[in-house]
């Protein structure tokens, strides 16, 4: 229970005529006793809050970014009106900066034996699920000036899915699996290893490709067409150790691993693959296997929502060892994780020709634009300086990056906004030369 403004002005309003005609307690209580008993009146006539009903309706799942509406049904089953100001509590990265009172907070009015609805709109900043907090109601009575005031637990959580910016690049990665796989007529066959048919040659296929035999049967060259290999199968691996926690512009490094590797399963599942995941550091974070073609995407995203980086140093053993037996047939595995040279050379390096031995290995890492931008910055002392030290990281990484070439390790090293479209670039030229 509480007091409201009004009747602190009306108690100030009452009390200036006695302090300036009459100064004794006598005034006082002659203008404080008749509010005191408005008040007791006005708080017996307000609507209990604690007998109200609530239940939550709305969404579950929205992208970052996009808005969601959570609707909230206020159940009055008292004998009084309900006058009242609602709180709808939520956590901060619920809301964008400076929203939170007007989007949370809501004037209502229901009639004894009724409901009402009240609609929060949510803009979630962060990843994750977002739980609703306690339901406050001040309800007052008919004079306004003495108010009930009560708490109620509705639970509700909100799962706020990774955004992928990336989609806008599937059109054109799969326009060119179209091409290899031999659906959209090009003047060059398609790679592959899986004989697909025989067609009429025409000036510019290449001869290896002529099936003579065929020839011999028809009075036409015939050659063969091929099509890139499928029901293969593909493990995307995310680190999400301390190495994933560094910011890249505005956002971490797991956050444009995620992108990437959405990318990814969504045009490898279209090519008629197989796509498994696992989030590892010291442990399992997430892992999804097994799922059809049309499951895959939606899967990934809901495993990928609630994961955050972990400071610690990701195990290179364990999550070896958890790769190999997640990945049990040949396969291609893509590790997104960082260039940087400790937990290349000390971490991943030691155990690598354990999954080379079996499997097709790329690893994908998030380059710094910030670190280009000072490399190419001259004019005065300090940014030589930045320049030199810039230099001297991209020949780390150049020189981290070739020791994984030669263990026979496919490296894609790229921006936050290039490293999407370069892995799908990198996973259909494995596709065309037959290496999945």
């Amino acid at each position: 229970m509480a007091l409201t403004g009004r009747a602190a002005l009306v108690a100030a309003i009452g009390t200036l005529p006695v302090g300036l005609w009459d100064p004794s307690w006598s005034g006082i209580l002659a203008v404080n006793v008749p509010l005191a008993l408005a008040c007791a009146c006005d708080f017996a006539l307000a609507a209990p809050v604690r007998r109200l009903g609530l239940t939550r309706t709305g969404d579950t799942s929205v992208r970052l970014g996009d808005p969601a509406e959570v609707t909230l049904t206020v159940t009055n089953p008292t004998r009084r009106p309900l006058r009242a100001q609602l709180r709808d509590g939520w956590p901060p990265s619920t809301w964008q900066p400076g929203t939170e009172v007007e989007a949370s907070r809501h004037a209502l009015r229901v009639p004894p034996g009724e409901r009402r609805r009240v609609t929060t709109r949510l803009r979630p900043t962060r990843r994750g699920d977002r739980q609703a907090d306690r339901v406050t109601i001040r309800s007052s009575g008919p004079l306004g000036l003495f108010n009930r005031q009560g708490t109620h637990k509705v639970p509700w959580t909100v799962r706020v899915l990774p955004p992928f910016h990336s989609r806008k690049h599937l059109p054109s990665k799969l326009a060119r699996l179209r091409e290899l796989d031999g659906r959209t007529s090009v003047l060059t066959r398609g790679e592959g290893t899986e004989f697909d048919s025989l067609r009429e040659y025409v000036p510019g296929d290449d001869t290896r490709s002529i099936d003579w035999r065929a020839t011999a049967r028809h009075s036409t060259v015939a050659v063969r067409t091929w099509r890139p290999e499928r029901d293969r199968r593909i493990l995307i691996v995310l680190d999400t150790g301390r190495t994933s926690a560094g910011r890249v512009g505005d956002a971490p490094r797991l956050d444009a691993s995620m992108d990437a590797a959405l990318l990814l399963a969504a045009l490898a599942s279209r090519a008629g693959d197989r796509v498994d995941l696992l989030a590892y550091d010291r442990r399992v974070r997430a892992l999804v296997q097994g799922r059809a073609a049309g499951e895959v995407l939606p899967a990934l995203v809901n495993a990928m929502a609630p994961l955050e980086p972990e400071l610690i140093e990701t195990d290179a053993r364990g999550l070896t060892a958890t790769a190999l037996r997640t990945a049990a047939r040949r396969s291609l595995i893509v590790l997104l994780t960082s260039l940087d040279a400790a937990p290349i050379e000390e971490g991943l390096l030691p155990v690598l020709s354990r999954l080379t031995q079996r499997h097709t290995v790329l690893v994908a890492a998030v380059a710094d634009p910030h670190i280009e931008a000072m490399a190419s910055a001259r004019g005065n002392t300090d940014a030589v300086y930045e320049a030199a030290a810039a230099a001297q990281a991209q020949s780390e990484r150049r020189r981290t990056a070739e020791q994984l070439t030669r263990h026979g390790v496919t490296v894609v090293d790229a921006t936050p906004s290039n490293l999407a479209p370069a892995l799908a670039d990198a996973y259909l030229s494995l596709k065309a030369a037959g290496r999945l």
